[in-house]
């Protein structure tokens, strides 16, 4: 009867009856969205944001993706004082100034990319990490200038370059500004090579339109983490527009590496190890 008879827990905001204890659980758990499994949040921190039952790798942020690669989390950050002016004006559902504001203030970025320097493996590195949550880390005039100034670092300071992409493609609110960027960072991407510097592509969930057609197919290397989406127009644009059927996993990692547009396929935990070995045989 104690079953029925319980009393209920109270509220939030309340203060706990005597005798009673207010355990806050909300935030402690999270479920994994490929095989619906409920994974404490401290373990999938541990586990570097990786389902320990199905493998699956959540999306993660710039920063901590840049605290993953660099030694010890320690890094030197660039170019934060760089924003969108907003050239042309645009709305749509808002204006696009206000759309920006609202990212900077919940993200805690000036836009959709954070250029870092530091160590990996002891060696000097420059990391750019796309932030997907900054409206879809598309790239507009600020990613792209960002990016070319961290290629110029590069060819200054002679260090390899890594990008990692997560992005739905150039950012349409800036129109032909946006779409100029892959011009210019693929000619940047040219001088880099010209001087025998590395330039390692790392592919993420998802990386898709501006971004795939220009920088992020475009490394020495180009490696992903398993079950990325990536390609150019999405999957079912694809479809309406060849009337066929897609074959299972299409525009996957893993389809991408069988049918050549990947170098590798690797896993998050040994990302770090990858890139070091790559830099070791292609920078000696």
């Amino acid at each position: 009867m104690a079953w029925f008879t319980r009393q209920k827990p109270s509220l939030e905001g309340e203060p706990p009856k005597e005798g009673e204890k207010n355990v806050r659980t909300e935030g402690l758990w999270q479920k994994c969205e490929a095989c619906g499994q409920i994974i404490w949040r401290k373990a999938a921190e541990d586990s570097l944001h990786v389902c320990p039952k199905c493998g699956h790798h959540f999306r993660i942020s710039a920063i901590e993706r840049l605290q993953q690669l660099f030694d010890d989390g320690q890094y030197v950050t660039y170019d934060a004082n760089l924003r969108s002016s907003d050239p042309l004006r645009f709305v749509d559902s808002k204006p696009y100034s206000q759309r920006l504001q609202e990212m900077q203030q919940s993200t805690n970025l000036p836009d959709a990319v954070v250029c870092a320097a530091g160590a990996l493996n002891g060696r000097q590195v420059q990391i750019c990490a796309l932030e997907l949550k900054f409206i879809g880390g598309s790239m507009g005039s600020v990613v792209g200038e960002k990016i070319t100034r961290a290629i110029e670092r590069c060819l200054k300071e002679k260090d390899p370059l890594i990008i990692v992409s997560a992005s739905g493609g150039a950012r349409m609110q800036e129109g032909a500004i946006s779409l100029m960027q892959l011009a210019k960072l693929s000619a940047a991407l040219m001088r880099l090579d010209e001087a025998r510097l590395p330039y390692i592509s790392v592919l993420t969930d998802p990386t898709t339109g501006g971004v795939t057609a220009s920088f992020a197919m475009l490394g020495d290397l180009n490696i992903a983490e398993p079950g990325a989406l990536i390609g150019f127009a999405g999957p079912r644009v694809i479809e309406q527009t060849i009337r066929q059927k897609l074959p299972e996993g299409f525009q996957r990692s893993e389809f991408l590496l069988e049918h050549g547009f990947l170098d590798a396929v690797v896993k998050r935990p040994q990302l770090k190890q990858y890139i070091a070995n790559a830099l070791n045989f292609l920078a000696g």
